[in-house]
Formats: structure tokens, sequence, C-alpha cells
């Protein structure tokens, strides 16, 4: 029995390649988290570092237990299982009145995942309307495989620019907007992209990604993951450490590494030397 969705929206997600929004955390709870990320920000001299983008559930305790929402992971179950591995997360920020937007594309062809049932989420952190760029899906493009260009455009916040070759005005695309602390669930595979931001606010967002333990990395000879419920009995990744205070010293060193390897697989085979990851 589906602990989360219903069977309606479990087969939207297998037919479609998404469902979305899903309520998970209260405007508070939401606001709180943004206060947290912008306080970090602060100490970074008002941005993050790219390399401080990807992998902070590794760095701070509240990340983490964003990672580990217990509604989240029933949903992730519904469409994956009961054992869960997170392979990562990454801040998406778009600061307000801003150009920057995100290619179309499909994940699974950059991170050398060795298959298509890992589960993206993004959560909200602050209202992200189609106004302020919110990601928009292709229904049922996760079902192929589509060819991308390296574009290295200047606003797209993608590491290597990627944009589909394809002639969007031939498809269906659908809107995902969402109000602070609600999240939206896609396909590794699903084609997806998001537009500028055209409000008086910062559009902020986190995704992680979920799958299952029996996935393997295919372009780096190590990788990590964090277990974030029931059993990996495969250990294909090494399990991130649990933080319990913020920017401890053994996690900062174990998310140098990990930084290390998803520049390796993020930029396999490119054309260029541009690594701004």
């Amino acid at each position: 029995m589906a602990k989360v969705f219903t069977d309606q929206q479990i087969e939207q997600y297998e037919t479609d390649g998404w469902v979305s929004p899903l309520n998970v955390l209260s405007e508070e709870q939401a606001r709180q988290c943004r206060e947290r990320l912008e306080a970090w920000e602060l100490l970074r001299g008002g941005s993050l570092p790219a390399h401080e983008r990807s992998g902070a559930h590794i760095l701070f305790p509240w990340i983490d237990e964003l990672m580990r929402n217990e509604k989240v992971l029933n949903a992730v179950e519904d469409l994956i299982g009961p054992d869960i591995l997170c392979w990562n997360s990454i801040f998406w920020i778009k600061e307000a009145q801003s150009p920057s937007y995100v290619g179309w594309h499909q994940d699974l062809q950059y991170w050398g995942l060795s298959n298509s049932e890992v589960v993206s989420i993004w959560v909200a952190l602050s209202d992200a309307s189609e106004e302020a760029g919110c990601m928009s899906v292709i229904p049922g493009s996760h079902k192929e495989i589509l060819d991308h260009a390296e574009t290295y455009a200047e606003d797209n916040l993608l590491s290597r620019g990627q944009e589909l070759e394809v002639d969007l005005s031939e498809r269906q695309t659908v809107s995902m907007p969402l109000r602070a602390g609600q999240v939206s669930f896609h396909n590794v595979r699903t084609a997806h992209g998001s537009g500028p931001n055209m409000t008086n606010d910062r559009r902020i967002g986190i995704s992680f990604h979920y799958m299952p333990p029996y996935t393997e990395q295919r372009l780096s000879e190590w990788d990590s993951a964090s277990l974030v419920r029931g059993a990996d009995h495969h250990g294909h990744f090494e399990h991130c450490p649990i933080p319990t205070g913020d920017l401890e010293e053994d996690a900062v060193s174990f998310h140098k590494r990990a930084s290390d390897a998803m520049r390796e697989i993020i930029y396999h085979g490119a054309r260029t030397d541009r690594h701004t990851l």
C-alpha cells in the first residue's frame, strides 16, 4: 500500500515522468531553511562558491535532516521501494530579476548512474512561480534518450550549458510552480528546464536525488551516497557521514573528495576545459 501518493499519482509518475506538488514543509519551516542558507551565504561573501552548491547535506545537519524528511522518503518509497540512497543535493538559486535559467536537459545523460529508477525532488525554499522561473518538464520524455548540445552559455546554470537538441514547439511542456515548502518529483531522465526569475524575490530551491542501492556509478571509480532508508546490500557507493554540527573537519574533508568525484563525473567526455562546478 502506498504511503503518500495515490494510485493515480503513481501512474502519472510512471507514464509522464513527474508528479507535483506535494506539501512537505510549513511556511515557517521553509523560512527557517532559507534563513540558514542565507546566513551561510553571508559567511561566503554573499553567495555560495560553485563547489558548495552541491553536496551540502554532508556539511550541515539541517540539510541532512531535510534530505531525510519522513514524508519525502515515504513518497520516494512509493516510487522506488523501501531501500533508498540519496546520491546528491544541489542548490538552485536565481536572484531577483535575474536572467539566469536552466537549459532543457536530461540529468541521466551526465550523471553516470546505471539506471533510470532515480527520483529527483525539488524543494522550494521560496515561492517558485512561473514568473520566478519554476521548473517545467516534457511529459513522457523519460522513455527516450535525447541529444544535447553543450553551449556554456553565460546565464545557463548547468555546468556545461546543456541544451536539448529538440524543437520545443513540437513538444508538450508542463510547468510545475511551487509555493515555499512544496516539493516536486521527476524521473532522472525526464527532460526539464526553467526560465529566468522576473520577480523581486530570490527563487531558492534545493534538489535531492534518490536511488535504489543496486544503482552503480559508471563514470568514476569512487562515488558516495547517503543511506536514508532501509538497507544497502550492494555497496556500490561509500556512505556519506551524518553531520552533527556545521562544517565539521571530517565532513569538510569528505565533501572535498565527493566534490572532486562529482566534477570528474559531470565533465566526463566534455569538449572544453571550462570546468566551473
